[in-house]
């Protein structure tokens, strides 16, 4: 199995009085898809957004405590936030195009970090485009407006967006909750694709999803880490009776 990519211990993160993570611990390894299932408020994303400091800011009394390491380095010690937002990509459930082209969506994140050579930038978003499988319906209009896209063209395009800052990690928090049956097969393959180059994490409420793409899945519930194991053991054969009763149905 692959070095640790990253690496959590004893996490617990709360808004105010709520304590949205209780003592969380788990590593994932490089090139690892790692599917994270539970039901609403079981602290999911609160979980990926503490693994690029996306927390920080966004709530007056967001609290956190543990260790978040990437790379054997403490993300919450003194470090350069902005390159980690960089190096750990996110796409969120609904699609956050800019209100520009196709074109300087993409190539949004390559000019903020500094990137100025035409040249380099149009094959970069080429390659992105390409990844996250949208060139070929988008190749001819680069230069029409990204609203105009379908929803599921559009998610396509912020995975694109996020491809062209060429991360080490690409968080996934509900990607194709409103998208159709094709647009979410095409984010899906484009994932298992990325398996070689990437490390991935997918949160979804759709455990079918998560038996399709992640190696090992986690289960969350309020708050907790209940289980995680090798993706076929937690959807055949759990260790926990709560993670087979929500598997199954019986709640969320």
């Amino acid at each position: 199995m692959n070095p640790l990519k990253i690496q959590v211990d004893d996490l617990c993160a709360s808004f105010g009085a709520v304590q949205a993570l209780k003592n969380i611990s788990l590593g994932v390894h490089e090139h690892e898809i790692l599917s994270i299932i539970g039901p609403s408020n079981s602290g999911k994303s609160t979980f990926l957004r503490c693994l690029n400091r996306s927390n920080d800011g966004t709530h007056p009394h967001f609290s956190r405590r543990g260790l978040v390491a990437i790379n054997g380095v403490d993300i919450y010690g003194p470090i350069d936030v902005e390159m980690l937002r960089k190096k750990v990509g996110m796409v969120f459930a609904l699609p956050t195009v800019l209100p520009i082209t196709i074109f300087e969506n993409v190539a949004y994140g390559l000019r903020r970090h500094g990137i100025k050579d035409k040249k380099s930038i149009s094959q970069t978003i080429e390659n992105s485009l390409k990844a996250a499988y949208l060139w070929d319906e988008v190749k001819d209009r680069l230069d029409a407006q990204a609203m105009n896209l379908s929803g599921g063209q559009q998610q396509r395009l912020c995975l694109a967006r996020t491809l062209a800052v060429e991360p080490d990690i690409i968080l996934y928090d509900e990607p194709c909750s409103g998208l159709d049956p094709i647009s979410t097969a095409k984010i899906e393959e484009a994932m298992v694709h990325f398996k070689d180059k990437y490390t991935q994490i997918l949160v979804t409420n759709n455990t079918k999803q998560a038996a399709r793409v992640g190696e090992r899945t986690a289960f969350f519930l309020m708050g907790e880490l209940v289980e995680l194991d090798q993706t076929r053991k937690i959807f055949t054969s759990p260790a926990d009776k709560r993670t087979e009763d929500y598997i199954s149905g019986r709640f969320g």
